[in-house]
């Protein structure tokens, strides 16, 4: 038996996709949405299309970035060139930023090594990073993965890839 119009059923189902998003909280969601002005439904449903069309990686480090160019970061000239900071995703990049102590650069590999969920060195932003390095003027890189299995296993993995 359904309950919802099929609209609202889909609209549901992509809600409760999204992580940490349950049956219930998709459905609050969804009626929260229908419940909006409808100027306020579209600006929400055109930011959601404006960010996947305009976000992307940046060529350099692989973090998000507004466009084709290289990211705020690493087109910055107040940056540290010689140091490397190596992140697994995008949201470690906002976190270290926050605490404005760390003025290098960063290289994002989207994604740690993890053979349980079929995630290999070839899946990650890794080739970018040696061609980095090997092109010389870095003098320091610094390994900020998670210190779980994974996180422990990729800084591992590139240590050796980065060794002299």
């Amino acid at each position: 038996m359904q309950y919802f119009p099929p609209a609202l059923e889909n609209l549901v189902e992509q809600f409760a996709k999204l992580p940490g998003v349950g049956v219930k909280s998709a459905q609050r969601l969804a009626f929260y949405v229908l419940s909006m002005p409808d100027d306020e439904a579209n600006a929400f449903a055109q930011a959601v299309i404006s960010a996947k069309t305009t976000i992307h990686c940046c060529p350099v480090c692989q973090n998000l970035t507004d466009g084709d160019g290289p990211c705020s970061i690493c087109a910055s000239p107040k940056r540290d060139q010689s140091t490397i900071c190596v992140v697994a995703d995008p949201k470690d990049v906002a976190a270290m930023e926050r605490s404005r102590e760390y003025q290098g650069l960063y290289h994002v590999l989207h994604g740690v090594i993890s053979p349980m969920s079929h995630v290999g060195p070839d899946d990650l932003h890794i080739k970018s990073l040696v061609e980095r390095v090997a092109a010389g003027g870095i003098e320091e890189v610094i390994m900020a993965t998670n210190p779980d299995t994974e996180g422990e296993a990729t800084a591992m993995y590139l240590s050796r890839l980065l060794r002299p």
